[in-house]
């Protein structure tokens, strides 16, 4: 490990996170994005379900959003480690704030509509390879461990806030509104990181493409302790299939976009508070032991479903699965730190594909089954088989560790 990623002997806080100026400007912009992003998601899983009223195709849309990294991870990410990091970032809000003003065009047929989305996912491949191979330069030690507490947080509170409101905005303004709200989002985030982000590059940078796609995944896939926290971090495709499902699961409880704003942000606010009590409560030291722990509890609640229990008790039992899966932050940061900086866009692209290609495979996967057996049914099926799962992953991360 450098001494760059050396944890420091005591804790930090988030006062001393916030005190510097760069990570604010990356705080906010990634608050902006989250924001517009989890209303976008609202605005399509209404339009799809509204349009063909079909569980599977409503899944195959938010498919769409995990898919395209199968391709934009190995391939985009890694110029995060060759264009200035910066650059990447605000060139890539641009572009998709472009996307999404398109996707707001009424009339835009079904198939226009799937190809816009998955152009957007694959923008967004690099611009979070940057943002996460710039942050390390910001912030070090315990800062940085404390500093991805922040970020995991604010992705899971803006998740839930931007969920929250979707529905009831998707409502007043019409789905067309609600995408162009998004795009604002991205023009904003672009502006605040120009502004307020100093401009980064990789300290080394590899001769070509195919070089840093060979070097990103040699140091991958020949490390045992970043194969084995990929493999954790890929146990989240079993949880995330209730968004896939937000919707139909709503429509059979006999709810509107309300309710699909309300179970979308279940997962969401669970995670949030369950990152908290990870970063302040639990010492450096015990994070690791708890991974597996946590990614076998974050499937548990997701077998529940299956007694069909009320919207409350759903969303009850959606929040105790997203307080366990705060795993993943530290996951993130014990990955991103292990990796040396020149490689450090294309190693995480390379994670980043194999955790949205897995998810997006297990919300089509679930949105099928849920055409044939109901909602309830593919949710307690995926958290079943995602019990199995991570409990073969913990065991392979407590022998790596």
């Amino acid at each position: 490990m450098t001494e760059e990623h050396r944890p420091s002997t005591g804790g930090a806080r988030f006062a001393e996170v916030f005190a510097d100026a760069q990570f604010r400007a990356l705080w906010v912009a990634q608050l902006l994005s989250v924001l517009g992003d989890q209303v976008a998601r609202v605005a399509l899983a209404v339009l799809v379900f509204t349009e063909t009223a079909s569980a599977g195709l409503t899944a195959l849309t938010y498919a769409l959003t995990f898919l395209p990294d199968l391709v934009a991870g190995p391939l985009l990410s890694g110029i995060a480690d060759r264009a200035p990091r910066r650059a990447t970032m605000v060139v890539t809000d641009l572009l998709r704030a472009g996307l999404l003003a398109l996707m707001a065009v009424p009339g835009t047929p079904f198939w226009v509509l799937c190809v816009l989305v998955v152009a957007g996912q694959l923008l967004a491949a690099p611009f979070a390879a940057a943002r996460a191979a710039i942050l390390p330069h910001v912030l070090s030690g315990e800062r940085y461990v404390v500093a991805s507490a922040v970020s995991g947080t604010t992705y899971q509170s803006g998740q839930v806030l931007g969920f929250a409101l979707g529905g009831p905005l998707v409502a007043l303004v019409g789905v067309p509104g609600a995408l162009l709200a998004d795009a604002a989002t991205f023009v904003l985030s672009a502006l605040v990181l120009q502004l307020g982000v100093a401009e980064q590059r990789a300290a080394a940078t590899p001769a070509t493409r195919t070089e840093g796609l060979r070097d990103g995944t040699r140091i991958v896939l020949g490390d045992r302790r970043l194969r084995a926290l990929v493999a954790l971090a890929c146990v989240s495709s079993f949880v995330v299939t209730i968004e896939g499902l937000a919707a139909p699961y709503a429509a059979a409880l006999g709810g509107g976009p309300v309710a699909v704003g309300l179970l979308l942000a279940a997962n969401p606010l669970g995670a949030a508070l369950g990152i908290v009590v990870v970063a302040r409560l639990v010492p450096p030291a015990r994070r690791d032991r708890l991974l597996g722990p946590l990614a076998v509890a974050s499937c548990v609640p997701l077998v529940a479903s299956a007694l069909d229990p009320p919207l409350a008790g759903l969303i009850a039992l959606w929040v105790l699965s997203g307080i366990a899966c705060a795993y993943q932050v530290p996951a993130n940061a014990a990955f991103v730190a292990a990796v040396p900086d020149a490689h450090r866009g294309q190693a995480f692209g390379l994670a980043v594909t194999a955790l949205r290609v897995t998810q997006g495979v297990g919300v089509l996967l679930a949105g099928l089954l849920a055409e044939r057996t109901g909602p309830a049914t593919a949710v307690a099926v995926a958290g079943a088989l995602g019990v199995v799962v991570a409990l073969v992953c913990a065991g392979a991360w407590a022998r790596a560790r």
